[in-house]
């Protein structure tokens, strides 16, 4: 079992498995936010608590609601509106280090970046 937090420990989240690879995504709001992504079924990950303690940013299309703590303001996770989907993500940053340190990073490259990195 993996643990995961914000800063406060506000939110704490238990995943089931360490990721294998994390996602480095640079669309307008994942660059900002910082985080580096590991998917997941809503299954494999328990919240802890399992509401209140985020609030929930929607942009665009509003098919993903990002969760940030109302304390310390980490993200912590991204949902999907419609829960009847398979996926989730869990901000890998808030893992231990060296859980982070053994996943690979695949990076997405967002509008107009392809040519940013190698």
């Amino acid at each position: 079992m993996i643990q995961a937090s914000c800063h406060c420990g506000a939110v704490h989240m238990q995943i089931e498995t360490p990721p294998e690879t994390v996602t480095d995504c640079a669309c307008s709001i994942c660059r900002r936010k910082g985080a580096l992504w590991a998917y997941y079924s809503p299954k494999q990950v328990r919240i802890a608590p399992p509401s209140g303690a985020t609030f929930i940013y929607m942009w665009g299309d509003k098919e993903i609601e990002f969760h940030t703590c109302k304390t310390c303001g980490c993200t912590t996770h991204w949902a999907a509106v419609d829960k009847t989907l398979d996926r989730m993500a869990v901000n890998a940053r808030l893992m231990e280090p060296q859980v982070l340190a053994r996943a690979s990073v695949r990076k997405i490259l967002g509008p107009g970046l392809a040519r940013s990195f190698p």
